[in-house]
């Protein structure tokens, strides 16, 4: 690790130094926010539609181009642009909302994510902007005329990018001390001539004086106002005198500067006067209508200021306009200039230092590039989130008044919940709000660059003003009561086992982690298995379509649905809950009652699943687990859809070394006691010492007859295994859909292997056959563990029907390989994950992270900057690696 940023990261979580007082923490999107609705009906698309974004203030952040902020979201700064011919500056990206697209949300712009590093001294990113009119209308008209099964109309498909006429802009930002942030853009003509553009430097506090809150310590309002030429005084209650800076750009060109307030343009929304002239939508008027009079100019105060710079950029060529916020107690000697440059230099510098000590060593520069990126994408995902609850529910005075009938609506159990905290996103844009099982994927990447803050996230989720008082984890805003998959106690387990691994084992962090995931381990077993046999539901637990209907909603007359996955994740929650138990045993002994506890809990789970007496989840013909529906005469009726549903209990795993079971001989005496007295559970669940070592003991869902099984499917190329990892449902259902009627109801699902073709859960996410990231990681990390059981002595035929038989270790590191190719240029010069269509724009553009992927052809679909759980390929090329690491 790179010294400088190793000591950065050493003083920040030391408070020494508030290194990550400012990040790329501004989001991407605000409007079409559960936070900003404030309608009758709930419907924030329509509420609050991107139309408005330029006219209204927000209530709970704010959004912009790769923006930084402060960590409370007071202070924000971000590029703005326009080409001249756009009917409005481009301030923020611009995408369908969750209507407009025919398969759901979608953004329609081009950007990256390039580089950071975790106390983001150093970050950039690429925009890339159309020098012709942006084709607003044009692209919402022609997704309109799509549906389900088309595909979507992109930025790309219109004649935006035609001749390169286009901009690339680079957005750098470095930090000469922890309140001294430095801005670079760097616009690039890569069109065949000259042409204009307005550089837009913006600034502005978030409006938190008009709502009437009581938590956002300040009285008074801030003020921004000018000083001496080109700059500006900033002021604002708990952030302490700041200045800013704009700086001549590199072709001499000087900026003008005007103020505004960043206040709802009442006039222009809803007819009513303006509680000021100087409204949000100032600088549109004063850039494209030239009004001179639109904003304050020389002098004057307001809460936001915009830097012009007028450019002409000929053909091919560059121009570099640097801008700087500063704290009054952090004054660089020197603004602009020299000392500008060498501090970006010297942050550049520490940057590759880093990373050239993190990344995996002695790998091709393709592989390296794509670790990077990945951590990049990771890192820039960062995100203020604020969203109280109690206060969303009431309403602020007459600016926001929220409509009796939400008291009866969306999250209103929820009343406890107050989030105000840096928290990291699945997608800034599409999804610029937390999900509680995206959130424990991250932190496994984010744990091998920044460790306290993976650490910080998990327990934020475990606290009092998250969980809710019954134990349940906060899903995401649009329905906080939703059932995530109970993947926090393993994410928390698998960060504390990389700093042990690093000789730096956190038992603080494992207690303190341990103590409240007891609390929401017995809201699953209460809530999620109410007639007590450990048979679980729990809803569409993250998956959302993959099921022939919605699990979420109750079945008719009185029915209740069984889950495999519902089951094994909840093995697969206690074998993380008994890991954690028997390593604080280690130190505290009375840790190993609660072992003894959970490892009955797991067995008597595994025995639901799999006891044919007793109905388990187990069909011995088929050799799968599948989902069942129970009626209240008895009578079950299985769903033979063979998906990802039924390959999860394979996670449900554990091994026991035997030098921790010699620690505990209390937990060993009775977890043998069990093993002897009660053969009638462990008749088909793994329970024995390896029998390669002897060991080892491994505890697993199924047996090993089971698992073989099981791997056949999982191995099969007519079924799950693809060219690019394992798919989330089994290709024999292309040509054999499923169907089923349940009291006079039909359904159908078939194989769908890129974007969805139902509307059922919005439409913008499939797990009717793509791949996703964090089930092939899981049941990767699964065959590594009956490897180490088994050991090679166990092989599968792999591919299923090749006659080449291989150890499951070969077939773990041979999904990572898979996965891996996704973002891999193939013999063609493309990543598969870039789709098999021609690219009208530079074929060197870096990797996008997408949300889900085509099994068949690898192309990335929903959400494109998904750089959450898809950044997990930064972990499995360090797997693939890891021989070379030791």
């Amino acid at each position: 690790m790179g010294e400088s940023e190793k000591q950065r990261l050493a003083e920040d979580a030391t408070r020494e130094k508030n290194w990550k007082r400012w990040g790329p923490y501004l989001s991407e999107r605000q409007w079409g926010t559960v936070r900003e609705d404030y309608s009758v009906d709930g419907q924030a698309w329509r509420h609050f539609p991107f139309e408005h974004a330029h006219l209204r203030a927000y209530r709970w952040g704010e959004d912009g181009i790769a923006g930084f902020c402060d960590r409370e979201g007071r202070l924000c700064l971000a590029p703005a642009f326009w080409n001249g011919a756009d009917p409005i500056i481009k301030e923020r990206l611009f995408g369908l909302n969750g209507e407009q697209g025919n398969h759901g949300e979608d953004c329609k712009e081009h950007y990256y994510y390039l580089d950071s590093t975790p106390t983001h001294t150093y970050s950039k990113a690429l925009y890339k902007y159309p020098q012709r009119e942006f084709p607003y209308e044009q692209l919402r008209q022609e997704n309109a005329k799509r549906g389900l099964k088309d595909p979507e109309f992109e930025l790309s498909d219109t004649d935006a990018f035609d001749e390169n006429r286009y901009f690339d802009i680079h957005i750098e930002y470095a930090k000469g001390s922890p309140n001294d942030l430095l801005m670079r853009l760097t616009i690039t003509n890569r069109g065949p001539d000259t042409a204009p553009i307005a550089v837009l430097p913006k600034l502005w506090f978030r409006n938190t004086w008009i709502w009437g809150c009581e938590h956002e310590g300040c009285s008074l309002k801030p003020s921004i106002q000018f000083n001496k030429p080109n700059t500006l005084d900033l002021e604002r209650e708990g952030l302490g005198p700041f200045h800013f800076a704009a700086g001549t750009a590199s072709d001499g060109t000087e900026p003008v500067i005007g103020i505004a307030e960043n206040e709802t343009a009442s006039k222009a929304l809803y007819g009513v006067d303006n509680y000021t002239p100087y409204t949000k939508d100032s600088f549109h008027r004063w850039i494209i209508d030239r009004d001179e009079n639109a904003v304050m100019q020389r002098k004057g105060k307001g809460t936001l200021a915009m830097a012009r710079y007028e450019l002409e950029i000929p053909a091919g060529q560059s121009v570099t306009v640097p801008v700087r916020l500063y704290a009054a107690s952090e004054t660089p000697d020197e603004i602009h200039g020299h000392s500008f440059d060498q501090t970006f230099a010297t942050a550049q510098t520490q940057a590759e230092q880093f990373w050239n000590d993190t990344l995996t060593p002695e790998v091709e520069e393709e592989t390296r590039e794509l670790q990077r990126n990945a951590y990049a994408g990771l890192l820039w995902t960062k995100q203020f989130y604020h969203y109280s609850v109690h206060d969303w529910l009431k309403g602020d005075s007459d600016v926001a008044h929220a409509p009796p009938a939400r008291k009866q609506g969306r999250n209103r159990n929820w009343e406890h919940l107050f989030n105000k905290d840096i928290l990291s996103m699945p997608d800034k844009w599409e999804y610029p709000w937390y999900a509680a099982w995206d959130t424990a994927f991250h932190m496994l990447p984010f744990a091998e660059v920044d460790p306290d803050f993976a650490k910080s996230q998990l327990l934020l989720f475990l606290r009092e003003w998250y969980m809710h008082p019954n134990g349940q984890l906060p899903a995401y805003e649009w329905a906080l009561d939703d059932v995530n998959p109970p993947t926090h106690a393993w994410a928390c387990w698998e960060v504390y086992i990389q700093g042990r691994d690093r000789g730096e084992p956190d038992i603080d962090f494992l207690k303190r982690a341990f103590s409240k995931l007891l609390i929401n381990f017995t809201w699953w077993v209460n809530r999620k298995d109410p007639q007590g046999r450990n048979l679980f539901g729990g809803g569409f637990l993250g998956l959302d379509n993959i099921g022939l209907f919605d699990r979420s909603k109750p079945l008719p007359g009185g029915a209740v649905l069984n889950q495999a996955d519902g089951t094994a994740w909840m093995a697969f929650y206690c074998s993380k809950m008994l890991s954690i138990a028997l390593e604080l045993a280690h130190t505290d002994k009375t840790y190993s009652d609660l072992a003894s506890k959970f490892f009955e809990h797991f067995m008597s789970i595994c025995e639901a699943a799999n006891h044919l007496t007793h109905g388990g989840l187990w069909d011995e013909q088929d050799g799968f687990y599948y989902d069942e529906i129970e009626y209240p005469d008895g009578s079950r009726t299985p769903l033979r859809v063979r998906s990802v549903v039924g390959l999860l209990p394979i996670i449900a795993s554990l091994s026991l070394p035997q030098e921790t079971l010699d620690e505990l001989p209390g937990f060993r005496k009775r977890m043998d006691w069990y093993l002897n007295n009660r053969k009638d559970i462990t008749r088909f669940v793994e329970a024995l010492p390896s029998s390669s070592t002897g060991q080892t003991r491994l505890l697993a869902l199924p047996n090993r007859e089971r698992l073989t099984r099981l791997l056949s499917y999982l191995f099969d190329e007519n079924e799950f295994l693809s060219p690019f990892g394992i798919r989330s449902l089994s290709r024999i259902h292309e040509s054999h859909p499923y169907s089923t009627s349940i009291n006079g109801d039909s359904f159908e699902l078939r194989y769908c292997p890129g974007d969805s073709d139902t509307y059922l859960f919005g439409g913008n996410s499939n797990w009717r056959g793509p791949i996703w990231f964090p089930v092939n990681y899981l049941l990767i990390e699964a065959l590594d563990r009956y490897h180490k059981a088994y050991g090679d002595s166990f092989q599968i035929e792999f591919p299923t029907g090749s006659g080449q038989y291989r150890t499951l270790e070969y077939c773990a590191q041979e999904l990572r390989r898979r996965l891996t190719r996704l973002f891999k240029r193939n013999s063609d010069g493309r990543r598969p994950a870039q789709g098999p269509e021609p690219h009208k724009l530079d074929e060197n553009e870096p990797p996008l992270f997408y949300e889900f992927f085509n099994p068949e052809t690898g192309k990335g679909h929903g959400a494109s900057h998904q750089t959450g759980w898809t950044a997990l390929v930064a972990t499995l090329v360090k797997e693939i690696h890891r021989e070379k690491l030791q």
